[in-house]
């Protein structure tokens, strides 16, 4: 826990602090201990994290974007009726229950993505290149930077409810994409 959050004697900053601004990532999830995980729920919250130490307390900026990857089960093979433990499916449910609610109520997405078999693997077909990635997302971002009357670095993680707000206003197709995202 606290090479995440931060700690020691000095109240060095954990990695949540070094990803500021960047991303967080965590793999194999559900094998992180449920007090490790839930001493994130805070800093999702707030974006800073607060390491009390008995003479000194110190705050840490601590706003990233987090994502996270596990098995669907502790063997791995849970959608693979060849492999399949013995246990499923309820070797799934007891995997997945390692994570608590409030945690993964903080992931905005949750996919599930299948295993790629060899022939996949080797398909000759393209896809997007890094470079393309980079485009949109920079355009994205220059989008949004407008949209905030050129605020620097407001992404949409930052938005203020009265920002949105005003966009679901003025815009019918925004609110219906919105109202249907919420469903």
């Amino acid at each position: 826990m606290a090479s995440l959050v931060g700690g020691g004697q000095k109240a060095w900053p954990g990695e949540i602090s070094l990803a500021h601004t960047g991303v967080l990532f965590l793999d194999e999830l559900a094998e992180f201990s449920r007090p490790a995980l839930d001493s994130l729920r805070q800093p999702l919250e707030t974006g800073d994290i607060v390491i009390a130490r008995a003479n000194h307390h110190v705050r840490y900026p601590a706003r990233f974007q987090f994502v996270a990857a596990m098995n669907p089960c502790r063997c791995g093979y849970l959608s693979d009726p060849s492999r399949a433990c013995s246990r499923a499916p309820r070797c799934a449910q007891d995997y997945m229950a390692r994570i608590s609610g409030p945690i993964l109520d903080r992931f905005d997405i949750l996919l599930d993505v299948a295993e790629l078999r060899p022939a996949e693997l080797l398909s000759e077909q393209l896809s997007e290149s890094t470079q393309e990635v980079r485009e949109r997302i920079l355009a994205s971002r220059q989008f949004g930077a407008a949209r905030q009357s050129g605020k620097e670095n407001l992404l949409n993680a930052h938005l203020e409810a009265k920002s949105l707000n005003d966009e679901l206003k003025d815009n019918e197709e925004i609110r219906s994409l919105y109202s249907e995202a919420l469903e």
